[in-house]
């Protein structure tokens, strides 16, 4: 009963304060919109690049049999500035650049091989992810001249294929929608993580620096009691902006620029209620880290610099999918943060999430929350509060 009443009141206090309400509706209902956003106005643009079909060449007044092959292909071949050089490094030209030597048509009609560059900048990702399509695109050239050239001896150009490859992918479309959106878990994580840290340690350090904390413990209450009411509601703010982080992907697949990335997204009540529950065991288990980091500090700044590790930590850890290039690994479920990222992105691309997958990072988050909770009731008895 008393930690109920102790609950009541603290939730109350955090929902009253406007720097949280505001933070809440910025870290949790915005932050799935901004993504989402960004992202299919970045897959809208590679998306138009792609339909201009169109290739930068200098030179092209030397290669009328190239400029032939490109346009029944489809392309629209544009003369390259003087200065394309500049351009492609300070960013303002967004496709490589081909070249065409002046003897071009003169070795190809002597069967020669005539050399053609192409000049891009590593630094110019617009450029870059360009140079695979115009690289393909002058393949089928070489592999056109190679068969009339075939031809004409009247060699069979089938007997230069011994093999008949075919590429079959076996990603499904939420597979390959998640290479894009697989940043999405580590937002929410980031938003939950966020908007629990300021009840955390208002109702911890910043209770001892008003000197509020005293006559709190002053009422009969036991400790553990006040500490569990105290924890609950940081927990439950937590596991409110989970929540509204959650929901707030379903109405934010309505704001998408890209039809492919629409399409290939799918974000449902399922996907969102099992975000919901990676996510509610965490925001509990990093408030009651967060709450023993803060009870032994005698400031709210102090605590807040002290907490920077938990930050920190939480920020770097999902990390270790996107370096780690063979996969999950069974131990990742163990690990805070990193389980709930890894489950999340396996929930995004659209593949089974058991209950056994669940339940080792539910764990994990109770016996953190159960020690954080044991600690800051042990400091609360034990410890001076000046």
């Amino acid at each position: 009963m008393n930690a109920w009443i102790v609950f009541r009141k603290e939730l109350l206090d955090a929902l009253r304060d406007r720097r949280t309400l505001f933070m809440v509706l910025l870290s949790s209902v915005a932050i799935g919109p901004l993504v989402l956003v960004a992202l299919s106005a970045l897959v809208a643009g590679i998306e138009k690049r792609a339909e201009e079909r169109t290739v930068v060449v200098a030179g092209i007044e030397h290669a009328p049999t190239l400029r032939n092959y490109l346009e029944r292909q489809t392309y629209r071949v544009d003369g390259a500035p003087a200065d394309y050089e500049l351009r492609l490094k300070n960013q303002s030209l967004g496709d490589p650049v081909l070249l065409v030597d002046k003897d071009f048509e003169a070795e190809l009609a002597r069967g020669e091989a005539p050399l053609l560059e192409i000049v891009t900048s590593s630094g110019n990702q617009r450029a870059g992810s360009s140079v695979n399509r115009l690289t393909r695109l002058l393949r089928g050239f070489s592999s056109e001249q190679a068969t009339l050239r075939l031809a004409l001896r009247g060699v069979s150009p089938a007997t230069l294929e011994v093999l008949d490859v075919q590429e079959r992918d076996l990603a499904n479309p939420q597979s390959r929608a998640a290479q894009l959106t697989g940043m999405l878990p580590f937002f929410v994580l980031m938003a939950v993580l966020y908007g629990a840290l300021n009840a955390a340690l208002d109702t911890t350090a910043g209770e001892r620096e008003r000197g509020s904390l005293e006559p709190l413990l002053m009422n009969p209450a036991s400790r553990l009691s006040l500490v569990i009411g105290k924890w609950g509601a940081v927990a439950a703010v937590g596991m409110l902006i989970a929540l509204l982080s959650c929901l707030s992907f379903l109405p934010a697949q309505a704001l998408l620029r890209s039809e492919t990335l629409a399409a290939m997204f799918q974000f449902g009540v399922r996907e969102a209620a099992l975000f919901l529950a990676l996510l509610s065991p965490l925001a509990a288990a990093l408030a009651a880290v967060m709450m023993a980091i803060a009870i032994r500090c005698k400031t709210f700044k102090e605590a807040q610099a002290n907490n920077t590790v938990v930050i920190l930590g939480v920020s770097l850890l999902p990390l270790v999918t996107v370096f780690n290039q063979s996969g999950e690994a069974p131990w990742h479920l163990a690990v805070p943060a990193l389980g709930q990222v890894a489950l999340m992105n396996r929930v995004l691309k659209g593949e089974a999430v058991g209950a056994l997958d669940m339940a080792l990072p539910l764990a994990v988050c109770v016996l953190i929350a159960a020690a954080g909770v044991t600690f800051v009731a042990r400091q609360l008895r034990t410890a001076a509060l000046r």
